[in-house]
């Protein structure tokens, strides 16, 4: 890796921005639908050759959807990247084998408050069956690290529905893994409750997507963006971060322009020389409150 070049912690790439749930913490998106072909994908790589080794198959949409999932594992592990995806959690049985075999794969963090779109509570059960079967044959088989998500605390909503709904994935995680103590809604210290080797319990707040149409929350401050991670949407563009969804900072396109010239653009330097100075200089990044999380 060329030491003087521009290296990130986080690369995201948005193999797909269609989805097969429609849940209230992640609105659908403005885009067209669109889905990577491998060519692109791989080509992708090609460019990201000594910029990170650490690759997150996700912005919107489930991964899990591209039919080609498999050769996309396959090209990541060839090209010496790592892999950590997201997934909502209703394919993990289907792409089963594929997931659990795939080299590349270090990571799998399943968005457990998907349930909110799972009415009746024989069909949540059965999603919680699903998702912990798929852990606990990863967590025999193969030496991928599993997250659990719970990204909707709103502690201000004790017996309420949702808050109800929680307790009981809660037990029902405390049973499954056959945990020695109750798991309690809340924020653990640090980033996460670990529940076994390779198996964590991530719990956090509603968060919104920022977007333009937001107020201005701040005009000072720091980010991650564009330091320590970078996203890829469908189309190619680039964009600061995992959180512009939309395309809302566009820095340009990875399938026509190399990494080392969307990072040498004048937008591109005054947003790092904003975020190392404590200045937000993009009217998205002073509207989102997710930079308030660290």
């Amino acid at each position: 890796m060329d030491r003087h070049m521009k290296t990130f912690k986080r690369i995201y790439i948005e193999i797909t921005n269609t989805c097969n749930l429609s849940c209230s913490f992640c609105p659908p998106s403005e885009r067209a639908p669109r889905t990577m072909t491998p060519s692109e994908f791989e080509a992708i790589l090609h460019k990201l050759k000594g910029h990170g080794k650490y690759i997150y198959l996700h912005i919107k949409g489930e991964p899990l959807l591209h039919d080609q999932i498999a050769l996309l594992l396959e090209m990541s592990h060839n090209h010496g990247f790592q892999v950590n995806l997201t997934a909502n959690g209703t394919l993990l049985q289907q792409q089963k084998e594929i997931l659990l075999r795939a080299k590349a794969l270090r990571q799998v963090s399943i968005s457990l408050q998907s349930f909110e779109t799972i009415g009746n509570n024989e069909a949540h059960q059965a999603y919680l069956e699903s998702v912990t079967d798929f852990v606990e044959e990863g967590l025999r088989t193969s030496p991928i690290i599993f997250e659990l998500r719970l990204w909707n605390l709103d502690l201000s909503q004790l017996g309420s529905p949702m808050y109800e709904k929680n307790q009981k994935v809660l037990h029902y995680l405390k049973t499954a893994f056959d945990l020695q103590e109750e798991l309690t809604e809340g924020l653990p210290e640090g980033k996460g409750l670990k529940l076994k080797e390779r198996l964590y319990l991530s719990q956090s707040y509603v968060f919104k997507w920022p977007g333009l149409e937001g107020k201005i929350l701040h005009e000072i401050g720091t980010c991650y963006g564009l330091r320590q991670q970078i996203g890829i949407l469908a189309n190619g563009d680039v964009v600061p971060c995992c959180l512009d969804a939309e395309g809302a900072v566009v820095l340009g396109n990875i399938f026509s322009e190399t990494m080392e010239e969307i990072l040498d653009k004048k937008r591109t330097k005054t947003m790092i020389q904003g975020f190392e100075t404590g200045q937000l200089t993009e009217a998205l990044c002073q509207r989102c409150g997710y930079r308030e999380r660290f």
